[in-house]
């Protein structure tokens, strides 16, 4: 899939590392129990919510769908990363090919543009709940619903493949490159390239407009009209529960797209590596993780799921 550069042959096959965090042992291990941990929460989080959708009939509904959706997207995007990054920080400098890295690439870009994508179907599903309360079964269909989910894939699928594609043509001057990173994401390989990369850095921004912008502001389309829906509701309450679903949505949305549109749409003069690691950091960690606590703890209909799938659950070991 991936093309390599007669300059490549040269220097025999090309590899990568990874910049350690820290050269403290006492350090390195507190940093391996930490994401450890995170990563843990991540997938027992996640995991909890598609267990509770598929399991409740009550929840079995578009909006629950495309969070059981986002949960199984955040469980893949962290596992594409994390148990690599776990790895290199018991073992430091353990190198990665240039296969290796092409395809942690390839997975993190589809999985992080399905994402985004997700997160602008959710949104539309919120401006027909509200604004066409009426209409939204007929059309919020089941067939609708995985229609717009195949398509975000396959969008993601067709961006990532191109993008990673492209990249993996470019020759890289050595036996073994540093990543100032912790994965192979697409800003630290560019810059590692002994080649002219304007070309593959406007492809880089076309992707991200076409990820990151377009879905964003047909978000702000979604939600003037969600609002304008909202401040015509006559009772305290029903404003209160309208907008109490939409800011779960909303809080998601800001901290995704804010963190991914700092790394990938910055003007690269205006960038360092170190920021954009450490911008990574959130949404590799901190977003796959607030996705089920805000979802739940914001959310009476998951809370009730799991309060009752709980106590049902002890009732039946208690016999």
């Amino acid at each position: 899939m991936f093309a390599r550069s007669p300059v490549l042959n040269q220097s025999g096959p090309t590899e990568f590392v990874f910049r350690v965090f820290t050269t403290v042992p006492e350090f390195q291990a507190l940093l391996f129990l930490l994401f450890l941990l995170l990563y843990l929460l991540i997938l027992c989080g996640n995991t909890a919510i598609i267990w509770v959708v598929c399991t409740h009939s009550s929840l079995r509904t578009p909006m629950y769908f495309f969070l059981c959706n986002l949960s199984f997207l955040e469980i893949c995007y962290t596992s594409v990363v994390v148990p690599l990054m776990l790895s290199n920080i018991l073992r430091a400098r353990r190198p990665i090919p240039l296969a290796g890295c092409g395809a942690q690439m390839f997975f993190f870009v589809t999985l992080g543009s399905t994402d985004c994508f997700l997160l602008a179907i959710m949104a539309y599903d919120r401006y027909v709940a509200i604004c066409h309360p009426l209409h939204y079964t007929l059309i919020m269909t089941q067939k609708l619903c995985i229609q717009m989910v195949a398509s975000a894939v396959g969008l993601a699928l067709f961006l990532s493949l191109q993008l990673t594609s492209l990249i993996f043509t470019l020759p890289f001057c050595g036996h073994r490159l540093e990543i100032n990173h912790f994965l192979c994401d697409v800003p630290p390989v560019l810059r590692l390239a002994c080649a002219d990369i304007r070309v593959h850095q406007a492809v880089l921004y076309v992707v991200g407009i076409l990820v990151l912008t377009v879905p964003f502001l047909l978000i702000c389309v979604s939600y003037v009209f969600i609002t304008s829906a909202i401040l015509r509701i006559r009772s305290a309450e029903g404003r209160r529960r309208a907008f109490s679903t939409c800011s779960s949505h909303l809080t998601v949305v800001l901290l995704q797209y804010g963190c991914c549109s700092l790394v990938y749409l910055r003007p690269r003069s205006s960038t360092s590596e170190d920021e954009d690691r450490q911008i990574a950091l959130v949404y590799t960690f901190v977003t796959p993780l607030l996705n089920p606590l805000i979802y739940t703890l914001r959310n009476k209909d998951v809370k009730g799921a799991l309060k009752n799938a709980i106590s049902s659950k002890a009732a039946s070991d208690t016999h």
